[in-house]
């Protein structure tokens, strides 16, 4: 997997990124506020739901800016190809350079990126070869964390909030 941090300056992606960190603000700071230590001052939680909460944030957010830098496989500008194995490269007729098979040229990027699957504009970066497992990373946190406050939500509406008017 590549270590070199990558950018990729897009407005649409900037827009996407920050409408994420928007969601994501107001969700770790309202869901907590009006359902977590309501219920946790009453006894009705324990600091095992709270923490659980604020580390699935955490590796949520954590894998997003991991995908959202990462270098998706980006081609060299240069590559050294070997000659048993040049019937497996072809020419980019986009930026006319040297690319493996499998390897497509993102528009929005303005490179070829190995093994590319798309350009993600919510992460602001390709889902390429080098980074795809920090993108599936990114959804299975991202997945987990919505589960967890549909869960909240609906323990709020149709267990606690029931569980208070019965004990007036």
């Amino acid at each position: 997997m590549g270590q070199r941090i990558h950018f990729v300056v897009d407005p649409q992606g900037w827009c996407c990124m920050g409408l994420i960190i928007f969601v994501w603000l107001y969700n770790t700071i309202f869901i907590p506020k009006v359902i977590l230590f309501p219920h946790y001052e009453e006894g009705n939680i324990s600091v095992v739901a709270v923490l659980c909460y604020y580390f699935c944030s955490l590796f949520c957010i954590a894998s997003l800016f991991r995908a959202s830098v990462a270098d998706p496989g980006k081609l060299p500008e240069n590559p050294n190809i070997p000659v048993t194995e040049l019937e497996h490269w072809e020419l980019c007729n986009k930026c006319n350079m040297m690319r493996p098979k499998r390897s497509h040229h993102c528009s929005r990027c303005g490179h070829c990126v190995r093994r590319m699957d798309h350009h993600c504009p919510w992460i602001n970066n390709c889902v390429g070869e080098d980074n795809h497992w920090l993108f599936l990373q990114l959804c299975f946190y991202t997945q987990i964390l919505s589960s967890y406050t549909l869960i909240l939500d609906f323990c709020h509406y149709y267990y606690f909030l029931p569980l208070k008017k019965e004990n007036w």
